[in-house]
């Protein structure tokens, strides 16, 4: 067993991605009888599952190849609800919706739904949460947020390549999105909610891909 490696977890629901990395670093460490370095190469939220692309060793200086790779995600949505931080972690609170639930389930809802998704393919502009791991002035923004503090996130332009709907069944919405790098999945499904006129946050979140690693090559943590 080489020390210097491409690790592929899928990281259970529940641990912070840095949680992942401190629990491999102690079993190789254990493994080859000193420290060994590990480092991720983009993190998942602690209520999301799947791949986490981990490096060790003298792999770590490869990083920077990591970070810009696309990323293909499941995402499970409920509509008529919204979260203070887009999750099921945050403040949960219904919304006022122009439109009802009952529009939303009959039995030509998912083809509008279908439609609406669209207009989200091909570059859009996002403002990232402020519950999220974006640097403000050197602090993380979500530290930021927990402390009540004021701050504006400047807002960047990311891709979506494809949204299929995998399942509709109201008021949950799955998805299958296939997206660039820097793409909040959690702000995704915010500003779908807004356009659809029901508000909606994620109540699931799965990376089954980044670049050519996949979760079926990933081992469990």
């Amino acid at each position: 067993m080489n020390e210097d490696q491409i690790i592929l977890i899928d990281k259970p629901a529940g641990i912070s991605s840095f949680g992942v990395v401190a629990k491999v670093r102690r079993r190789l460490t254990e493994e080859f009888g000193h420290k060994v370095k590990v480092g991720h190469t983009g993190t998942l939220d602690p209520f999301a599952t799947g791949l986490l692309i981990l490096l060790s060793g003298k792999y770590t200086k490869k990083s920077n190849e990591f970070l810009k790779l696309d990323k293909i995600y499941e995402a499970t949505m409920k509509l008529g609800y919204i979260s203070s931080t887009g999750d099921p972690e945050g403040e949960i609170t219904k919304y006022d919706a122009s439109v009802g639930g009952g529009a939303w389930g009959s039995d030509e809802a998912t083809s509008v739904i279908s439609s609406f998704l669209n207009s989200f393919i091909g570059k859009i502009t996002q403002t990232p949460p402020r519950f999220s791991a974006i640097k403000i002035n050197g602090q993380r923004a979500y530290k930021l947020a927990r402390q009540g503090k004021t701050f504006n996130i400047p807002s960047r332009q990311v891709e979506i390549y494809s949204i299929d709907i995998l399942n509709y069944n109201y008021p949950c919405l799955t998805i299958r999105v296939h997206c660039s790098s820097g793409t909040y999945i959690r702000t995704l499904a915010e500003d779908i909610g807004k356009a659809l006129g029901t508000g909606a946050y994620l109540t699931a979140l799965r990376r089954i891909k980044i670049g050519q690693y996949s979760i079926t090559d990933a081992t469990k943590l």
